[in-house]
């Protein structure tokens, strides 16, 4: 059975081109825009892995981050953390994430997180 991955990021672009690359890879992929619909995605795809952007409009990924981490039937999945911003990765790893990632990244860079990540 494959993997399930969960992608969070505002940038319709990005959640694209992630989708389309983790699915050529052989993940299962959900997706999603907006950072509050986090939790009902993940109560209802149960996925290994989230994906998710620090900074999204209307969203803190370290919020949602930190709250995923507090609840007992959400805590032990993994958390890979995105961001363009410096001094994210620091941030990220405050909220209880379990990676970092930073935008802009070479695909081969991406999946070899995902693969340390899901081992």
């Amino acid at each position: 059975m494959a993997n399930k991955i969960l992608v969070v990021d505002d940038d319709i672009d990005i959640l694209e081109a992630i989708s389309l690359l983790l699915k050529s890879e052989g993940y299962a992929v959900e997706t999603t825009t907006k950072g509050e619909q986090t939790y009902n995605k993940v109560a209802a795809f149960k996925p290994d892995l989230i994906l998710l952007d620090i900074l999204m409009s209307g969203s803190d990924g370290r919020a949602i981050c930190k709250k995923l981490k507090l609840d007992d039937t959400t805590k032990s999945i993994q958390i890979v953390m995105m961001s363009a911003h410096p001094g994210a990765d620091i941030d990220s790893l405050n909220s209880g994430a379990d990676g970092y990632i930073a935008k802009p990244f070479e695909t081969k860079d991406l999946l070899k997180i995902i693969k340390h990540h899901l081992k």
